[in-house]
């Protein structure tokens, strides 16, 4: 009885069962949790922005008045890292991603939902080719206590995992798409 509950929340139940009529409620789950998610992280990365102001303005200040300091400028480069990879996939969410559209504007709906579906595969793959390379950039860094070059030398390992979850996030929200798409070329809206 328990398990006939949850499989019907999930869209597997017989009450709800999923044939050319509409999308899995799983699906619909899965896009509302990826993008929920992204929202809030993105949100969240969106003050990173005035964390590098503040250390690069302190950079400033103290290469002006004081002796200036090691960290600063290598700490800027990791919270503007930071702030790309962790608001990304929120930008690509938003559609604030840059698009070559001479066609593609004059194109309706379903052909624009067509073209992405296929389309979404190379962009998949680019990020899955990504995110390994830089989950084995990471592990190497925390194997070895990577450093950068320079006078501060921070560990590398935590900027590495950030991009890993920021390439992560990216692909979750190109997997949305390509839920979307595929709900678009049905007739649905999700």
């Amino acid at each position: 009885m328990l398990l006939q509950s949850f499989l019907g929340r999930m869209g597997f139940g017989r009450k709800k069962r999923m044939l050319w009529g509409s999308m899995p409620t799983i699906l619909v789950s899965y896009v509302n949790w990826v993008e929920r998610w992204n929202r809030r992280i993105g949100r969240l990365a969106m003050y990173l922005l005035f964390v590098l102001m503040a250390v690069l303005l302190w950079g400033a200040i103290s290469r002006a008045v004081w002796v200036p300091l090691r960290w600063t400028d290598q700490m800027g480069q990791f919270i503007l890292a930071g702030y790309f990879m962790l608001g990304g996939a929120y930008a690509l969410q938003m559609d604030s991603a840059v698009r070559m559209d001479v066609f593609y504007s004059k194109w309706s709906p379903r052909t624009k939902a067509a073209v992405d579906a296929v389309t979404i595969f190379a962009l998949l793959f680019y990020l899955g080719v990504l995110l390994w390379g830089g989950v084995e950039s990471a592990a190497y860094a925390l194997e070895y206590g990577e450093r950068k070059s320079g006078l501060w030398r921070p560990y590398m390992a935590p900027v590495k995992i950030v991009m890993c979850i920021g390439i992560l996030m990216m692909l979750l929200q190109c997997t949305v798409f390509l839920i979307r798409d595929i709900a678009t070329l049905r007739g649905e809206k999700i």
